[in-house]
């Protein structure tokens, strides 16, 4: 899949340790790894603002979207503009999923699944790892 933002792997690597990104963003983000349930910093923030791609810094969630799920992970009912995200089908684990990712870079994000509350009905399940915040101007 082609998006408008491409880099190697090396590139990608370089660009998050200057950010300053947790060591696992490069393989969540580029190699569709999977943090730890209940241990991502965004998990439990209620602040107000915007959850961003930490690879090229795309807005892609409010946070007036974000819901507590139970599930350990950021979780949002919406994204933030129809051309935000992108989705796929995978197959990696032992059911199909609907992988999440940047639609500028391509950066794994997390899964998407049905059974989030209205108004959309959906649960986009994010890594911590794959997200940068930007809180609102107070």
């Amino acid at each position: 899949m082609n998006h408008p933002i491409q880099k190697t792997d090396a590139e990608w690597r370089s660009l998050l340790q200057a950010k300053g990104a947790e060591p696992l963003a490069f393989d969540v983000t580029r190699h569709e790894a999977t943090e730890r349930a209940f241990t991502g910093r965004w998990a439990d923030t209620k602040a107000a603002g915007a959850y961003t791609c930490i690879c090229c810094d795309k807005p892609l969630f409010r946070s007036d979207t974000k819901f507590d799920s139970g599930t350990g992970w950021p979780s949002f009912f919406a994204p933030l503009a129809e051309d935000a995200v992108g989705t796929k089908v995978d197959g990696l684990l032992w059911m199909k999923r609907t992988e999440v990712h940047c639609a500028d870079c391509g950066a794994h994000l997390g899964h998407v699944f049905p059974d989030g509350p209205a108004p959309t009905g959906l649960r986009y399940c994010m890594n911590s790892a794959s997200l940068g915040f930007k809180p609102d101007a107070t």
